[in-house]
């Protein structure tokens, strides 16, 4: 278990990143959903991380119900702050945003103090919760200016009031992620895409601001949606299309890990864990198999001779951290 920033709250090196269990692009019905939970517990995973965006509170809905079977100082859950949920009559469905559900509800960006607080009430309401363990600002991309005047002041109130125990951001960039470190007391920062086998460039900004200042990093998207678990010509690459060069340099790098007796996915997690700025790293699942696969690649050894043969090969820069390296 590590500890995020001074909080106190602990997660796993491996946490369950719970959007595909809203249904994310196709139907997962309830009870697939919760052995998905059930698989990743019992394969020692003890953070859950979901958000009201996913699947318009589904995920939330269903990660809580999963997780009112353990006690509740045995797991730690993050959720996030920014888009609240309006009722809708519209009616469709919701998979303009990426999820096979009703469009019940519409997204309201929020990051007021009012509207932080009346977003985390719902998302404890809809988790059957008390309380949640970290609280992120979720995509304040596009709400730069009241994310940091008003978002960010109300977390830290939430934190001081023992209402959440740690707070941070959660973005597909480095850069405003970076700010928040240097610039907020955060405890940590969700950084999602930008550090993977394919995208080393949190290397250059976020990591080293988030060693110097102490501030935890959670990775997400260390698969980059789909392109370094399963590189071919229809693979995703951050929710598009991946283009031709990339799926050329995944397969490249499929093949150096197979020539060493491991896969590609052991080797991707295995580089996001390794560098000391890491508390933890997410992964999606949709099914108790995709769970446990999650946490036998996880637990995959990953030989020295890879990574030198990536670095050599120009497929990794020299300064990344790699498993098994001193750090420092």
């Amino acid at each position: 278990m590590n500890t995020l920033g001074r909080s106190g709250v602990r997660v796993t090196g491996l946490g369950l990143g719970a959007g595909p269990l809203a249904n994310l692009y196709s139907e997962v019905d309830d009870e697939q959903a919760h052995a998905t939970v059930t698989a990743a517990w019992r394969r020692g995973v003890r953070y859950f991380d979901t958000a009201p965006h996913y699947g318009l509170g589904l995920s939330e809905r269903r990660l809580g119900a999963a997780l009112r079977e353990h006690p509740r100082g045995d797991y730690t859950v993050s959720t996030k702050v920014g888009r609240w949920l309006e009722p809708s009559a519209a009616g469709g469905d919701d998979l303009a945003h990426g999820f096979a559900v009703p469009a019940t509800h519409r997204r309201v960006w929020d990051f007021t103090a009012d509207g932080i607080r009346r977003t985390l009430e719902a998302s404890l309401a809809r988790l059957g919760l008390d309380r949640v363990d970290v609280v992120y600002l979720h995509d304040p991309d596009d709400h730069a200016e009241q994310a940091f005047r008003e978002g960010y002041p109300a977390l830290e109130k939430l934190r001081s009031e023992g209402v959440v125990g740690a707070i941070g951001a959660g973005m597909n960039q480095t850069a405003m992620l970076t700010r928040f470190v240097r610039d907020t007391d955060v405890d940590v920062v969700l950084c999602a895409g930008r550090y993977t086998l394919l995208d080393q460039s949190a290397l250059t900004d976020l990591l080293p601001a988030a060693r110097q200042r102490g501030v935890s990093v959670v990775i997400g998207g260390a698969f980059n949606s789909g392109l370094l678990a399963d590189p071919k010509p229809a693979a995703t690459y951050d929710y598009a299309q991946a283009p031709g060069e990339l799926i050329d340099r995944a397969l490249r790098l499929k093949a150096a890990a197979e020539r060493h007796g491991t896969t590609l996915r052991a080797a991707a997690l295995a580089f996001c864990a390794a560098h000391p700025a890491v508390a933890g790293v997410l992964v999606g699942a949709r099914s108790a198999a995709e769970a446990d696969d999650c946490a036998d690649q996880f637990g995959h050894a990953t030989p020295a001779a890879l990574w030198r043969e990536l670095r050599e090969a120009g497929l990794l820069p020299p300064g990344a951290p790699v498993p098994g390296e001193d750090p420092s």
